[in-house]
């Protein structure tokens, strides 16, 4: 007789309370076989309960992994979702919806698939540079890289940028299989001269270029030097920018600090906010930034061994990812603070 997983059941308003624990809980699910209940969903925001975006992604694991979804629905309070033992490879084409978060959706699919030992090419449409969200290039540039150097292997091809409020950004990736992911030891911090690439549409191209500057300048005052940078025009359905400050390297630093341009927001604060939220980790001697040092616990959780790197600093949504990982597959994990600095440990 076959036994059925036990399911696991998660509180949605736990640490951050945001959709990171709905990307992880499902992603976790596709690749362990457990189903999973997620309550209290997004309990304290002022828009509770799930929201289109989120949608998207559960219902793309769902059809890949030919999972079951209760109570899938705009504004749920809970949701329990039920993966088979059957996926659906090969290509697929999935549209978010106006200016949805490929980055977000794509950090739901990628994990999934590749360390359910599976590969898929996938096709998305959506937004590449909003709000809330990481940009494209930083999944690209920094998110790709590390996972490259765990064995876990997708690319990112921007063939539209797609920007609030039209959206219409395709983006293709082809995710390839990983057994078993590998441990890291990202401790020791180096000097790694920055990249720069910054991306307008619709926009005259001294605004990517302004962007470049504010961010050349800022680096400069904390005596960073950077040499290697790129402005260009890309085309999309609605007006916007981004930019993007990054150092990747396989001795084990990958650290990145992103922007996007609003309505009333100057190009000069873009390139500012970006340069910033580099040097935070620089000026640390952090190997990993704070935004990767979240999206880098699943695979580590599965990875058969310690991991350790060092970040600038402890994010609300490293804490709740991390407990949320424990909570299904039962991880040991720990951060130890070294004054200007954290060490993150996690145990496989």
């Amino acid at each position: 007789m076959t036994v059925s997983p036990r399911l696991v059941r998660i509180d949605g308003s736990q640490g951050e309370g945001g959709g990171q624990i709905l990307r992880t809980a499902i992603s976790l699910s596709a690749i362990t076989g457990k189903p999973v209940e997620v309550i209290n969903i997004r309990a304290n925001r002022v828009n509770p309960g799930l929201r289109p975006q989120h949608i998207a992604g559960i219902k793309i694991i769902a059809e890949l992994f030919h999972g079951k979804f209760e109570n899938l629905k705009v504004g749920a309070e809970w949701i329990r979702f039920s993966p088979s033992d059957r996926f659906e490879g090969g290509s697929v084409k999935i549209d978010i919806g106006t200016a949805g978060s490929i980055p977000l959706t794509l950090m739901t699919v990628v994990p999934a698939v590749s360390l359910s030992d599976n590969c898929l090419q996938i096709e998305i449409t959506g937004g590449t540079d909003v709000k809330a969200s990481p940009t494209i290039d930083y999944i690209k540039y920094v998110v790709a890289k590390s996972y490259l150097s765990i064995g876990l292997k997708f690319s990112v091809d921007v063939l539209k940028r797609g920007y609030y409020p039209n959206g219409g950004g395709i983006v293709q990736s082809t995710i390839n299989p990983c057994r078993r992911p590998d441990t890291i030891e990202f401790l020791a911090s180096r000097h790694i001269e920055p990249k720069i690439i910054s991306v307008c549409s619709q926009l005259p191209v001294h605004v990517a270029k302004r962007q470049v500057s504010s961010a050349l300048v800022a680096l400069e005052k904390k005596d960073i030097r950077c040499s290697n940078y790129t402005a260009s025009i890309e085309s999309a359905n609605s007006p916007g920018s981004s930019i993007l400050v990054y150092c990747a390297s396989d001795q084990g630093m990958y650290i990145g600090g992103d922007s996007i341009g609003e309505l009333g927001k100057r190009a000069e604060s873009v390139g500012l906010e970006a340069a910033e939220r580099f040097f935070e980790s620089i000026l640390a001697q952090a190997t990993i930034d704070p935004f990767l040092a979240d999206m880098l616990i699943v695979p580590l959780a599965l990875s058969k061994g310690r991991s350790r790197y060092r970040i600038a600093r402890v994010t609300p949504h490293l804490l709740t990812n991390l407990g949320v990982v424990s909570d299904i597959i039962g991880c040991k994990y720990n951060i130890h603070n070294q004054g200007e600095n954290n060490i993150v440990m996690i145990e496989g």
